[in-house]
C-alpha cells in the first residue's frame, strides 16, 4: 500500500473519531436529549377538557384540548420539551395528517405546586372516502426535579418525564360515497339531527304577543265589566243598566233617565239643549256625537213632556238608546265612535 495513502486514510479516521467523542461527551450534551425514566407517581395530577364530539371532523377543523398539569414542588416544566408547532406526527409509521397548529400555556405557582395549564389546537390535514378513526397524539413533556445519581440514566440531571394520554376521534369524508341508508348507519356515537328552530318559535311568539295584544284591546271596547280601565265612568254604568231594561214603555222612560243621569254626572251639572255648546266646549270627545244628542233630547221631551212631539229616531227607540249610550261610552273612553247616519249627514 502506498504509504501516503495509509497515513491520509488513518488521520481521516482520527479525526472523525476525535469528534464523535466530543459529540458523545456529557458535557455538551443537552440535558433533555434522549428518554428520560418516568415521573414517579403523585407527581402530576392531570385533568383534559378534550373536544366537544368525538365524529363528524373533516379536512380543515380544529380540535382544541385544554390540558392542566398540577405539579408538586420543585419539579418544573422544561419549555423546550413542549409539542413544536406544525410538527405532523406519525402513526404505526404513516403520516397521521394531524398537525399541531398552536399551543399555549400558563404557569399558576401555589406554596406546594404549581398548575401549568396547555392549550393544544390540532388542524386535520387528511380524508377518505369513508369515515375513519384518527387520534391526536399522546405528548411526552419533561420536568425538571430533584437530581438522582442513577448510573447510565439522564435522571442524574433531575430530568424526567410525563405523557399526556393520546385521544381517539373518527374523521368524516367530505361527500357521501356511494349510496347510503341512513336506517344502516344510526352509530350510537352520532348525537340526533336537530334543527334549528330559533326563527320559528321567535315568530311564534311576536304572533303569540300580537293575539294577546288584540284580545285585551277587543275585550276593552266590547267589555263590559267595571275593573276594566275606564269602565266605571258614567256612560259605561249606563250601557250595562239599559242592557237590561225591558223595551217596554217604562223601560223607555227608565232608559232617558238613566242617559240623562249620565250626562249630567259626566258635565258634573244639569245638560239640556240650551247649554249643550258649552258642555262640548268642556267635554269635545263628545262632539262627534252632537247630532245625536240633540236627537235624543227631541225624544226625552216627547218621552216626558209631549207625547205628541216628533223625532227623528225612528220606530225602535229603545235600540236606538242602546246605540247612543254605548257611542258615548266609547267616547268618554277616547275612542272614535260609530257614527249613525244621521250623524254622518
Amino acid at each position: 500500500m502506498n504509504p501516503k495513502l495509509f497515513y491520509l486514510f488513518l488521520s481521516r479516521h482520527l479525526i472523525a473519531a476525535f469528534f464523535l467523542s466530543i459529540l458523545a461527551s456529557p458535557a455538551l450534551a443537552s440535558p433533555d436529549d434522549g428518554a428520560a425514566p418516568e415521573i414517579a407517581e403523585g407527581i402530576v395530577k392531570i385533568s383534559i377538557i378534550e373536544p366537544d364530539r368525538a365524529v363528524g371532523y373533516t379536512v380543515g377543523d380544529v380540535l382544541e384540548r385544554t390540558v392542566t398539569l398540577e405539579v408538586k414542588k420543585p419539579y418544573t416544566l422544561l419549555n423546550t420539551s413542549l409539542p413544536i408547532v406544525g410538527y405532523e406526527h406519525r402513526y404505526k409509521g404513516q403520516v397521521s395528517g394531524i398537525e399541531l397548529k398552536s399551543i399555549r400555556h400558563e404557569a399558576l405557582e401555589n406554596d406546594d405546586n404549581t398548575v401549568y395549564t396547555l392549550y393544544l389546537a390540532y388542524q386535520v390535514f387528511t380524508n377518505n372516502i369513508v369515515a375513519k378513526p384518527a387520534i391526536l397524539p399522546a405528548e411526552i413533556i419533561k420536568f425538571k426535579g430533584p437530581a438522582k445519581a442513577v448510573a447510565g440514566s439522564s435522571a442524574k440531571s433531575g430530568i424526567v418525564q410525563y405523557r399526556i394520554p393520546s385521544w381517539n376521534f373518527r374523521i368524516s369524508p367530505i361527500a357521501v360515497y356511494g349510496s347510503v341508508k341512513i336506517e344502516e348507519d344510526m352509530s350510537p356515537l352520532r348525537g340526533p339531527l336537530l334543527l334549528d328552530a330559533s326563527p320559528q318559535k321567535l315568530r311564534l311568539k311576536v304572533l303569540v304577543g300580537i293575539l294577546v295584544l288584540s284580545v285585551l284591546g277587543l275585550l276593552y271596547i266590547l267589555g263590559m265589566r267595571a275593573w276594566l280601565p275606564l269602565m266605571g265612568r258614567p256612560f259605561a254604568k249606563a250601557y250595562r243598566d239599559i242592557r237590561k231594561l225591558p223595551a217596554t214603555a217604562d223601560g223607555l222612560q227608565q232608559a232617558v233617565a238613566r242617559i240623562h243621569h249620565a250626562l249630567n254626572a259626566t258635565a258634573s251639572s244639569s245638560i239640556f239643549s240650551d247649554n249643550l255648546d258649552s258642555f262640548l266646549a268642556s267635554k269635545p270627545a263628545f262632539s262627534a256625537v252632537k247630532p245625536d244628542i240633540e236627537h235624543f233630547f227631541g225624544l226625552s221631551r216627547q218621552v216626558f213632556f209631549e207625547t205628541q212631539a216628533a223625532h227623528q229616531i225612528g220606530d225602535e227607540p229603545m235600540a236606538w238608546l242602546k246605540g247612543f249610550c254605548r257611542r258615548c261610552r266609547d267616547c268618554e273612553r277616547g275612542l272614535t265612535p260609530e257614527l249613525t247616519t244621521s250623524a254622518k249627514a
